[in-house]
């Protein structure tokens, strides 16, 4: 018997542990793979995010411009609302200078009112056609002495013969204001270049001119009126 016991004994020790090794081994492995297989995908994830952060920028960016564009045509619109106009003109009576049609960008008088010899303004004289809108050049302003022989068609101011490459046609049409006159404070004295065509202040239905009067001085021709397939685009421009 105890020999049979001790060979028992023996027996049990020469065993093998090839079971408990190969556990081992398996569980190394699939650490070994997970291990792996969270390395592979955390970059995935990062990469991801990466990649949906210029789509984010772009967003932002196209949100951007358009604020800026929303902000500046909003000023655009301000600054043509208080200090701009756009008026066109009707008739021929600023030949060869306008033309009927002719669309005319001006300062505000509200902001403007320091007007000059040579300006060409726009008038609304409620006496005149119930304020319709008319364009003249200045030709005096207060306090100056308008003198005007319609037989020669000579214009003086002060005395002095105003030198006028503008017109048209001389001075030629007496439309019954009497001269000399003196013009009065806070007034103008207006013509068109198209003299012998342009009802202005040798009128008494216009005569000198209110600068409350007068919508605005015209600075810039937009675009060049006249009938279709005859526009001037070279007119273009500032307005002499």
């Amino acid at each position: 018997m105890e020999e049979e016991k001790i060979l028992h004994t023996e027996e049990a020790d020469q065993l093998p542990q090839e079971p408990k090794a190969v556990r081992t081994e398996i569980e190394d492995i699939v650490s070994s793979v997970m291990e792996s297989s969270y390395r592979e995908e955390v970059p995935a994830k990062e990469e991801g995010t990466k990649a949906a952060k210029p789509k984010n920028s772009s967003k932002k960016t196209a949100l951007t411009y358009l604020h800026d564009f929303v902000y500046l045509l909003a000023a655009v619109l301000l600054v043509f609302l208080l200090f701009l106009r756009v008026v066109v003109v009707s008739g021929p009576s600023m030949m060869d200078t306008l033309v009927d049609g002719d669309y005319l960008l001006l300062i505000n008088g509200t902001f403007f009112d320091d007007y000059k010899y040579g300006d060409v303004v726009i008038v609304s004289k409620g006496s005149y056609r119930d304020g319709e809108p008319i364009v003249k050049r200045v030709i005096a302003t207060e306090g100056q002495m308008v003198d005007i022989d319609f037989a020669t068609g000579v214009v003086k101011v002060d005395g002095v013969v105003l030198d006028e490459p503008y017109v048209r046609t001389p001075t030629n049409l007496d439309e019954g204001v009497k001269f000399p006159l003196i013009v009065e404070p806070g007034h103008l004295f207006v013509m068109g270049d198209n003299r012998n065509d342009s009802k202005d202040s040798r009128s008494p239905e216009i005569g000198q001119v209110d600068c409350r009067e007068v919508l605005g001085k015209a600075i810039l021709l937009l675009l060049p009126g006249g009938e279709p397939g005859e526009k001037d685009f070279n007119r273009i421009g500032v307005i002499d």
